[in-house]
């Protein structure tokens, strides 16, 4: 691609990278003189480490260009010196005479970071971050060293990585493991997010403390097929909405759908993103969306988002647009991406979502969380008594109807300190205090949602609820 730029006669190139010596390799072609400036070694001739002129200046850097024919400069942090107008002039002076002598300024940068007086001048080009087959490759070659046989799917779990982050995380694994853990890698990768400051990387959580919720649990189960590496032919699944009510294990299934596929788990904080100055929370938006991408394979974890997306039609009163501009990014990109991104959304008040975030097609699939059944309930006493050393008996699953599964990890607690006839005294469930707008969650989701959980029968709870009713 360079080569046909640089055929074509273009004057100034800006490549974005953070691999800058990967670029020095990457654009070195046949047909030109190529030479590396920075401010602290000067020029050098490439291929090669060769310092052949000692001007650190940029503006001195930029003149050198002039006295020569067939030549290309790559300027390494240019961009740092924009604000300089001797840099700005010079180049606007050498265009017209690179573009005659066959010379060209090749500007190596991480960030778009140019002058309005010289932006129209250079053509934007992104060096792509290793594709497979490449870290596989580093991956034999690091591996042929030690006598240590490759791991494809450690390669694939580079994915994202640049050449340098790669190669320490094969040799960390190495010297951890004594070979190439996928699970070293994505503790690796794990930087790529804490780095950002936009995204948290949260351990999953194991599909054994997840209690019921059967019809969930197979559903992406099922799914999980089309990710595995002889299965491109099935759809990939890009996104599963939970809503219900608050308590029932949303969230812990979303930590627990990662552990289904192996992936990492990456949260995603929608309001966290917002920012007071104009552009900004957009911009951060944008920015955390592109990691997602470079990371590859994840579970993005997106909860509660009715409170970030919740009046968006009025956004444009309230915050200039801000919000309204964010939700169409998202949207947009969970539309458009084409990489393996899971997204798993929680929402306990579906009338605050925007009616664009529901429409069909948007999500694989939405499922309602009810409260949990019998079955289901000695389940969780089970997880319960298991976590915290309690001792709830079974039979408690009876007297625990219309109870969530937090409440009853709550029961759990307290039940150490004051007893469980008392803890249980105390505790008031949801299903009493907010009756009316559990029924109208449940009635609103018998023709629009699947149910997560494996129903024995009608839920005791909600007969009650009915028969108080009428």
């Amino acid at each position: 691609m360079i080569q046909d730029y640089l055929k074509a006669g273009y004057p100034t190139l800006c490549i974005l990278t953070q691999e800058p010596h990967r670029a020095e390799q990457a654009v070195v072609c046949e047909g030109w003189r190529f030479t590396a400036w920075d401010c602290i070694q000067g020029i050098r001739e490439l291929p090669g480490q060769k310092v052949i002129d000692e001007v650190r200046d940029p503006m001195n850097a930029i003149a050198w260009l002039n006295g020569y024919r067939d030549t290309i400069l790559i300027a390494h942090n240019l961009h740092l010196f924009l604000d300089s107008p001797e840099v700005i002039q010079g180049i606007q002076n050498g265009i017209t005479r690179w573009k005659a002598t066959g010379c060209a300024l090749v500007m190596i940068s991480p960030v778009i970071q140019m002058r309005p007086e010289i932006e129209k001048y250079f053509h934007v080009v992104d060096l792509p971050l290793p594709d497979a087959e490449q870290l596989f490759g580093l991956q034999v070659e690091l591996g042929k060293s030690v006598n240590v046989k490759p791991n494809r799917k450690a390669a694939r779990a580079a994915k994202g990585l640049t050449e340098f982050e790669t190669e320490t995380a094969f040799a960390l694994s190495l010297i951890r493991k004594g070979y190439f853990s996928t699970k070293i890698i994505s503790e690796t990768k794990a930087q790529m997010i804490r780095k950002t400051g936009l995204m948290e990387f949260w351990p999953p959580a194991k599909i054994q403390d997840v209690g019921g919720l059967g019809n969930l649990k197979k559903f992406i189960e099922n799914r999980s097929r089309a990710f595995l590496p002889d299965n491109e032919n099935l759809p990939r699944p890009k996104g599963i909405l939970l809503v219900g009510v608050a308590g029932t294990g949303k969230s812990l299934s979303c930590k627990a759908a990662a552990s289904i596929l192996g992936w990492p788990l990456i949260r995603l904080d929608i309001g966290g993103l917002k920012n007071s100055l104009v552009g900004e929370s957009e911009r951060r938006m944008r920015q955390a969306t592109q990691v997602i991408d470079a990371f590859g394979e994840c579970v993005v974890w997106c909860d509660e988002v009715e409170k970030s997306f919740a009046g968006t039609k009025s956004s444009g009163e309230t915050d200039a647009g801000t919000t309204a501009s964010m939700f169409g990014h998202f949207l947009t990109w969970m539309n458009e991406t084409t990489n393996s991104v899971l997204i798993m959304a929680t929402a306990n008040s579906i009338s605050q979502l925007p009616p664009e975030f529901m429409r069909a097609g948007r999500f694989d699939a939405i499922f309602f969380v009810d409260l949990p059944t019998t079955s289901e309930r000695v389940e969780i006493i089970k997880i319960m008594n298991r976590k915290y050393n309690a001792n709830i008996p079974l039979s408690y699953a009876d007297k625990l109807n219309g109870y969530t599964g937090a409440e009853i990890e709550q029961l759990a607690k307290d039940s150490l300190f004051d007893g469980l006839e008392a803890a249980y005294d105390a505790l008031v469930p949801l299903s009493r205090t907010m009756r009316e707008d559990i029924q109208a969650l449940r009635d609103w989701a018998k023709t629009r949602a699947r149910l997560a959980n494996t129903m024995e029968e009608e839920p005791e709870e909600s007969r009650k609820i009915r028969a108080m009713k009428s």
